[in-house]
């Protein structure tokens, strides 16, 4: 069995190899990994093209839902970007968040934070940066965040007990996040659990529903809400390189199969309101009697 550091391995070098594929190729395969259909032009992948924000540089049709579509991002809002890629949803992030706001993108592969930087520079945003980093340790101090989305990208990780732990530290009190997200009901095909690509693929590697639920609410979040889901359908030229005709037949017939959810969930506590008279009271001299400023 591949320990977490080989899982790691293979991810990186497969999205290292991602980066520097076209859109059309990695939206014809299981996440940009593994097979490419003949057959169709997207498998996972939602449609950015009415998001404001939208960078078509910066989007290599690798996410498998639209999260910062149902994120609630605010003006002057700490956005996180989980996996970042490219920058596509740091971008949207962006829009929302505007000039006053934040945005920190974290992938652990060097190739897409070059690619990511070089995007952030030619449309000039200078409160969107891009990190190096491991999901299981972000680098980010703890209560930074006022939102995290991902897309497509904790079913990559080992040890997701530890993200979403990490998730919780980095959030404020009262934040949120909006995960895309590939889970499964039923049991995969054999074939699909062994293969290395398949889990840089984000399908071997995804947790039952109800056990990535349950990790939610394990790690101490409240709110939690399925803002969206869909079936995500293999095309046979796709299960042809797994599965005989007849599994192919049987797979076809399951009762359970893979999905594409959003889930929003909430850190609990409050954010501290800011008293205008006290904050501005903050940057006053002192007026006392004969202290020379009135």
């Amino acid at each position: 069995m591949n320990t977490n550091e080989t899982l790691k391995s293979i991810v990186k070098e497969k999205y290292g190899e991602i980066a520097l594929q076209d859109k059309e190729t990695n939206a014809a395969s299981c996440c940009g990994a593994g097979p490419v259909s003949g057959k169709v032009y997207s498998i996972m992948a939602d449609n950015y093209d009415a998001l404001s924000g939208y960078n078509p540089d910066a989007d290599l049709g690798l996410g498998c839902g639209l999260p910062t579509e149902f994120a609630k991002i605010k003006k002057g809002d700490v956005v996180i970007d989980l996996g970042s890629g490219a920058g596509n949803d740091a971008f949207i992030a962006r829009h929302e968040t505007g000039a006053e706001g934040k945005v920190i993108g974290i992938d652990f592969t060097p190739a897409m934070i070059e690619k990511a930087r070089s995007n952030a520079e030619k449309v000039g945003y200078h409160n969107v940066e891009f990190r190096e980093g491991d999901l299981e340790n972000m680098p980010v101090n703890n209560d930074v965040a006022d939102v995290i989305v991902s897309n497509c990208v904790l079913n990559l990780v080992p040890d997701k007990t530890k993200v979403l732990n990490e998730i919780y530290r980095v959030l404020k009190p009262g934040g949120h996040f909006s995960i895309s997200d590939i889970v499964l009901q039923g049991d995969l095909p054999e074939a699909f659990q062994k293969d290395a690509e398949m889990y840089a693929g984000c399908i071997s590697g995804a947790l039952q529903k109800d056990d990535y639920l349950g990790r939610i609410q394990a790690a101490g979040f409240q709110n939690i809400t399925i803002q969206k889901e869909k079936v995500v359908l293999l095309p046979d030229d796709i299960l042809q390189d797994y599965l005989s005709a007849e599994e192919i037949e049987a797979f076809a017939k399951r009762e359970h199969g893979i999905f594409s959810v959003t889930v929003y969930a909430e850190k609990p506590g409050s954010k501290p309101k800011i008293n205008l008279q006290d904050l501005s009271s903050l940057d006053a001299p002192s007026c006392t009697p004969g202290g020379g400023c009135c």
